[in-house]
């Protein structure tokens, strides 16, 4: 991780949500650091994709604040935070080719069409999608799919970037291969991550840090390393599996004490 700034790219103060009456998301205290690539786990119902709605501005927080870079930004309509969110089911338009689903949200805010096609070309070339440029979703595999809907995003120039469960609907293969590719995309576009996903694996192979979600309330924010040797929880003891750390440990992600990587 290159951290770029000593003020927090996002600052998340006592955040609660509330729904019915029941208390979603309780107290979150965390920050988040310029280029940072932070992974929220957590079983389903946790809390996680509720807070990426909060942060992208979709849903309303119940009390608390959000800060983006210094600036409160909680009370801020979606388009004007500069914060881009990639779903796990795409939401690509059926009728529109790849190219033109890229082209949607720029010719949305004003781009000329000639600029917006320019743009939707050089994202399709940066993910390896030129051949697919005319093809309909309906015609491309799921790790296609995901390319473009990661290039729509891309498309707006936002500065976070929010995963929501992004690979929790492709197969192993492009599983891995994608998940490869986004710190790739992270280094090419100068973006800071959150992920979201119910998968250790992912979240302690990917992550400098992870955020683990208990039921609303954060139980443990640490690095990969310290997730698995140093839990601050019996439930984090326990959520993480003594057959994760040994497969962890043997990609070499884990390299002493201090928790650095190689």
């Amino acid at each position: 991780m290159e951290i770029l700034s000593a003020l927090p790219k996002l600052a998340v103060h006592q955040l609660n949500k509330d729904i019915d009456g029941k208390r979603i998301l309780k107290d979150l205290d965390f920050t988040i650091q310029e280029g940072e690539f932070l992974s929220i786990l957590g079983d389903s119902g946790s809390g996680k994709s509720t807070l990426l709605k909060i942060l992208i501005g979709i849903e309303e927080l119940s009390s608390g604040e959000i800060r983006k870079d210094g600036n409160k930004i909680d009370k801020l309509p979606p388009h004007e935070r500069g914060i881009g969110m990639v779903f796990q089911n795409y939401a690509l338009f059926p009728h529109m080719s790849a190219m033109e689903n890229i082209m949607y949200p720029l010719i949305a805010n004003k781009k000329k069409e000639k600029e917006a096609k320019r743009t939707a070309f050089d994202l399709l070339a940066k993910m390896g999608m030129i051949e697919h440029k005319e093809k309909l979703p309906s015609q491309l595999s799921g790790g296609q799919k995901q390319r473009v809907a990661i290039a729509r995003t891309l498309a707006l120039e936002p500065d976070i970037l929010l995963f929501d469960e992004a690979l929790a609907a492709l197969d192993a293969s492009n599983r891995m291969k994608l998940s490869a590719e986004f710190k790739e995309i992270q280094k090419a576009f100068q973006v800071t991550i959150l992920y979201v996903t119910h998968d250790q694996e992912e979240a302690l192979g990917m992550s400098d840090r992870v955020l683990i979600l208990n039921q609303g309330k954060m139980e443990q924010l640490d690095t990969p390393f310290n997730i698995c040797k140093k839990p601050k929880s019996k439930y984090v003891e326990e959520f993480v599996t003594v057959n994760l750390y040994k497969r962890f440990h043997s990609m070499k992600q884990l390299v002493g004490d201090d928790g650095e990587k190689k």
